[in-house]
């Protein structure tokens, strides 16, 4: 079998398009390079819609964090601090736990009845655990941004006569965005290599056709060798990094379009080997 009919066959088997049945011996390079990069997109959709809600959220919880009235303050804080104080391996645990103890013939709503065993699945279910993660996360480095703000720059917004939403979206928001983006990016990073927990986190995965893990560990139990499918694993996450640091570098120099080159701040590589 070519390379070329291999990719054709097993290129998106973790999305149950192309083959069924897992090669069972004589692995090649090709085999196991295509179908860990299958797995791969799964990863990929968990850390692209986990940021791109968990954006959003995050906003909020640090507009939250910020207020003055109690009301919106506690309850922010109070989840920041439970889901960056407690381990991400664990909160998958407990989601799963607690997801699969709904009803499965689902929860009436006003007479009508919805559906709730998909929530339990990986798709869903560690998509959740993900979004509330990194939302967690983002807020309080956006909370310790929006504290940074230059006092100048408020008090030029109310010399302008700006208050309420137009200060906020013309002044606050973007630069606290600007003071944000390089930590943010190393917790987008984290993200996606989080992303690799959720083979071990009980979730079944669509069709039982797993992520990048699940097929670099089937590799590894039928070989019994670990230095070729993992270091491909690695390999994908490190090109993946790679493409995030050039995609949130052009995002960050179009937030400090403004200022001069010296006084730009750059994005950096900051792994965390433990959260």
């Amino acid at each position: 079998m070519s390379c070329l009919q291999t990719i054709a066959d097993y290129g998106l088997r973790s999305m149950g398009v192309g083959e069924r049945l897992l090669p069972r011996g004589d692995f090649t390079l090709c085999q196991q390079f295509t179908l860990i990069g299958s797995g791969m997109l799964w990863n990929i959709y968990f850390g692209v819609l986990a940021l791109a809600f968990g954006f959003f959220f995050a906003n909020a919880l640090a507009l939250a964090k910020a207020s003055r009235q109690p009301a919106f303050r506690k309850p922010a804080e109070w989840f920041i601090f439970i889901f960056r104080g407690s381990p991400l391996f664990i909160q998958f645990f407990l989601a799963y736990e607690a997801l699969v103890l709904l009803p499965r013939g689902g929860i009436e709503i006003f007479g009508m009845t919805a559906e709730v065993s998909w929530l339990s699945r990986a798709w869903a279910g560690a998509l959740i655990v993900l979004f509330l993660n990194t939302a967690a996360y983002s807020a309080e480095i956006f909370y310790g941004a929006l504290r940074s703000i230059p006092k100048g720059d408020l008090e030029a917004a109310d010399a302008y006569g700006m208050t309420g939403w137009a200060r906020f979206a013309r002044v606050q928001w973007p630069t606290m965005l600007r003071l944000a983006w390089p930590a943010y990016t190393n917790e987008a990073i984290f993200l996606f290599h989080a992303t690799t927990l959720v083979f071990f986190s009980g979730f079944p995965a669509f069709a039982q056709k797993g992520d990048a893990l699940y097929y670099a560990s089937y590799f590894v139990d039928k070989t019994f060798n670990p230095f070729i499918p993992y270091p491909i694993v690695a390999f994908y996450f490190i090109v993946l990094t790679m493409g995030l640091i050039g995609l949130f570098g052009l995002i960050n120099r179009r937030l400090n379009r403004h200022l001069p080159s010296n006084e730009r701040s750059r994005v950096k590589l900051r792994p965390q080997i433990i959260r």
